[in-house]
């Protein structure tokens, strides 16, 4: 297939302001899946991506990674997948097959990793993402979606999913009860807990306010709940976690949270912070803990998280909103005014207005 024509909704400039946007996908190879975008979720790297607060950022740029679809033609050599399946699509579309990464299943650490959008194939011609009426993918990077799983519920495991799964299973089926922190309530966050509470960790939830106390507790089952910005609770709490993984997309303090990790704990990073964050080396030499990074998930961690979230019959919480109301939805995004995904309904929506 080569022309086909679609619509997307993609941000001309640093406004991030996002309007209909024409343009043409890429010759189908013969090992590339062409499908129908059904959903895709609204995560936010996109937002500082439409932005260009971090990488940089190729306009006209639609974005969307975590996207499922209905496939609609497959290329010649394509045998994972049939006309007719649910299928998935995260944050990477291509790597260099070669590399270290590439050969040990992790290619999201590839040099020359293709992401989803804003990303260039190795023809030179720009990848666009899942706000858009249809995409073409390379079959390594597609997963299926389990019968079990809603397609809508199913895109933000995508990204945000995966983000939190992928650093997570490290910790998973120890021989002793793991004591987990999770640090930010959003998107990845609240995944995050439901993730680590199905591994049966004893998950703490750390929040700036007292506000989302019981929707952390009640609604998604945290075994405790910690007031950063409560001195006195931040005092009872040190030494007290194996763990933090810390989803917060925005610049903040690193010490009082090291402090929370006992001996040999892990402060993990997967939140995009657009500006550079501080510590204190004594902090982590004194107790011998590691601050680390982890860059969402493998192909094969992607389809792992799809089939322990159907397997340990797990839910995600979100609003779905058509695309007319995207622009709305980042800024509400933005205020963190969203119970905790937004995902779009983009074979529901009238693209082209």
């Amino acid at each position: 297939m080569e022309g086909r024509k679609v619509i997307g909704w993609a941000a001309r400039d640093q406004s991030g302001h996002l309007s209909p946007y024409s343009f043409t996908l890429r010759e189908t190879g013969p090992e590339d899946v062409v499908f129908k975008v059904l959903y895709c979720g609204m995560d936010h790297t996109d937002l500082h991506q439409i932005r260009n607060e971090i990488h940089s950022a190729n306009y006209p740029l639609v974005p969307g990674h975590e996207v499922v679809g209905e496939v609609v033609e497959l290329g010649s050599e394509v045998k994972k997948f049939r006309v007719g399946d649910i299928i998935g699509v995260g944050s990477i579309v291509g790597s260099c097959g070669e590399c270290f990464s590439c050969k040990s299943n992790i290619e999201q650490y590839c040099n020359n990793r293709i992401v989803t959008y804003s990303g260039t194939y190795k023809d030179g011609r720009p990848t666009q993402g899942g706000f858009s009426s249809a995409m073409v993918v390379h079959q390594k990077f597609v997963v299926g979606i389990p019968e079990k799983l809603a397609p809508e519920k199913a895109a933000p495991l995508l990204c945000a999913g995966v983000t939190a799964y992928s650093p997570l299973k490290q910790f998973n089926r120890c021989d002793k009860v793991v004591k987990a922190g999770i640090l930010g309530l959003g998107g990845v966050g609240h995944l995050g807990v439901l993730i680590a509470k199905a591994m049966g960790h004893h998950v703490t939830v750390i929040s700036s306010s007292d506000k989302k106390r019981v929707e952390a507790l009640e609604h998604l089952g945290a075994d405790a709940f910690l007031v950063s910005s409560n001195s006195a609770e931040m005092e009872q709490a040190v030494n007290s976690l194996d763990y933090i993984l810390d989803t917060v997309p925005a610049v903040h303090p690193l010490q009082s949270y090291l402090s929370l990790l006992n001996v040999d704990g892990k402060l993990i990073l997967v939140g995009a912070v657009p500006n550079p964050m501080h510590f204190d080396s004594v902090d982590l030499i004194l107790g011998k803990k590691t601050i680390s990074g982890s860059f969402v998930g493998s192909i094969e961690e992607t389809q792992e998280i799809l089939e322990f979230w159907a397997e340990k019959g797990l839910t995600s919480m979100i609003e779905v909103v058509k695309m007319d109301y995207v622009n709305k939805a980042f800024e509400r995004m933005e205020r963190n005014d969203v119970r905790y995904r937004f995902v779009l309904d983009v074979a529901g929506s009238n693209m082209e207005s």
